[in-house]
């Protein structure tokens, strides 16, 4: 019987990819700005010089962060009617032939004309919760801090969970100035919008429970 089945077994086939419906979209380096926005789906896609990336798909820590990050600078927003924020997917212009997809977004009442429907024309406010894999802290860290200063948004603030630490980069000229980088048992305060704080320790408390995760752990188990 084992024999039979390790014939079986050998016999079947390795699905192939649908090569078919592959080749019709553009190969990487020559997607257009109109393919790009031509795109629809739930996935966060981003657009570099005729490349799509696709960073990993966030855990619920980076999502209850992210929410939670969303909800102090909405409330604070619309309480004293400045402006607009939003979080992603939602795609934001900051070059040429390069858009980019930050967690949190907030513009200016004074800039709304450059919100649009499909993208915005770049913002007054990003945020970034840093990824734990390497590409994705190196895009994070490095990269999009490059971009984002040369797209001349005034305020980047990178959240990051793995060192615990809340960096608030401001604009001067073309590129960025640390405005502060803020601990567990300090708060970070933004430079742009007066009065706006975050208590680092109470951001990164907003983790998965462990119990939850144990018990997603268990059912896995039990799944396999």
């Amino acid at each position: 019987m084992s024999r039979a089945i390790k014939r079986s077994t050998k016999s079947v086939r390795e699905p192939e990819p649908a090569w078919d419906v592959a080749l019709l979209f553009p190969a990487q380096g020559q997607w257009s700005e109109e393919e790009y926005l031509a795109l629809d789906g739930n996935r966060i896609v981003e657009f570099s010089n005729g490349r799509l990336e696709v960073p990993p798909m966030p855990t619920t820590s980076h999502q209850l962060l992210v929410a939670w990050l969303y909800g102090i600078l909405q409330a604070f927003v619309v309480s004293r009617d400045l402006g607009t924020v939003a979080f992603a997917p939602l795609r934001v212009r900051i070059s040429r032939a390069k858009f980019r997809e930050p967690d949190l977004v907030f513009m200016l009442k004074e800039n709304s004309e450059r919100i649009g429907e499909e993208y915005w024309e770049g913002a007054d406010l990003v945020m970034e919760v840093v990824s734990q894999d390497a590409e994705g802290r190196r895009r994070d860290l490095e990269t999009k801090r490059r971009e984002y200063a040369r797209a001349g948004i005034p305020e980047y603030w990178i959240i990051d969970p793995q060192e615990k630490q809340i960096t608030v980069l401001r604009l001067a000229g073309k590129r960025y100035a640390v405005h502060g980088e803020f601990h567990e048992g300090t708060v970070a305060i933004s430079h742009l919008l007066q009065g706006f704080a975050v208590d680092v320790k109470d951001a990164f408390s907003k983790r998965t429970p462990a119990a939850g995760g144990k018990r997603t752990q268990a059912a896995e188990r039990r799944r396999s």
